[in-house]
């Protein structure tokens, strides 16, 4: 028996797509595309390269349930799941995330109101996923941006004598969600680097300096306030050398604000990038929707 295709499936039209780059450090504007319809092998061709290209892609005015949203997220890839044991944000008891996480500050969501410092998400599990795509479906009067850095762009910024310094090293990330689970919230939000004095928890090792897999391009792979450590370094000079790299990862002009409208969808490249977000008042609302996708191995 022959099934008609659903009208909202069909391809879109090629008329008024374009990807138009923003005057920022990364990000561009993806015009005339309906994510209920299925976009053409050219236009998926083409926005997988300006994610390569631009790390960021913002479609606006989206209108989406959460089957046509998973059904768009498959054109870049399947939905991240993490390793047995490692917990991430909305694990289970089974250790399974759900497919599609609610950040939001209501009382089926996550993360609340307040300020988060920049991250990539999962960088303690070993595959951390490759990128996410988050839906705005409430959003604040006030305050929720979010905020993007391009970590390609914080590496080739590097004076010559601290690329040198920094080559070869390896990082352990630790997991923020062991130290929530136990209890430890305010401690996890306090250490910025392990040092012998501080009983360590589950991490997982990966390059200071990361290859973008398909790019090629060279990242610094470290986020803002996580809890971290360097491999076979003084304790020290681990730290100080982290302080000094963090410290130039929040040169503004490293990163691009983003303002939410409802209907904004933001898929981002997690391997090249650093997201946070502006507190907002807890009275008012800010729901949203992500999907994340599977990565790879960083090396």
């Amino acid at each position: 028996m022959t099934q008609t295709a659903h009208p909202l499936q069909q391809t879109a039209s090629h008329d008024d797509f374009r990807i138009e780059p923003q005057q920022a450090p990364l990000g561009a504007i993806v015009h005339g595309l309906d994510a209920r319809q299925s976009p053409s092998p050219a236009q998926i061709l083409q926005l997988k390269q300006a994610l390569r290209d631009h790390h960021i892609l913002i479609f606006r005015d989206q209108q989406l349930d959460e089957a046509q949203f998973l059904r768009f997220t498959s054109w870049f890839g399947s939905v991240f799941q993490p390793h047995p044991d490692f917990l991430v944000l909305s694990s289970g008891a089974d250790g399974k995330a759900p497919d599609i996480v609610k950040v939001a500050n209501t009382d089926d969501g996550e993360l609340g109101h307040s300020e988060l410092s920049a991250h990539s998400d999962h960088h303690w599990t070993p595959t951390p996923s490759s990128g996410s795509l988050l839906y705005a479906q409430e959003v604040p009067q006030h305050g929720g941006e979010t905020v993007w850095t391009n970590l390609a762009l914080a590496y080739s910024t590097l004076d010559e004598q601290t690329k040198a310094e920094i080559e070869g090293l390896r990082l352990i990330n630790y997991n923020p969600f062991v130290r929530i689970r136990n209890g430890d919230y305010g401690r996890m939000g306090s250490i910025a680097y392990r040092t012998p004095d501080i009983e360590p928890i589950q991490g997982t090792e990966h390059p200071l300096v990361r290859t973008h897999p398909e790019s090629g391009k060279r990242l610094l792979y470290l986020g803002a306030r996580t809890e971290v450590e360097l491999v076979g370094v003084a304790p020290e000079r681990g730290q100080a050398l982290i302080a000094r790299l963090r410290e130039h990862l929040a040169r503004p002009e490293l990163s691009y604000s983003h303002r939410w409208s409802v209907g904004d969808i933001v898929y981002w490249d997690n391997q090249a990038t650093l997201h946070a977000r502006n507190a907002f008042p807890a009275e008012q609302r800010r729901r949203l929707q992500r999907i994340s996708l599977a990565g790879s191995r960083p090396f």
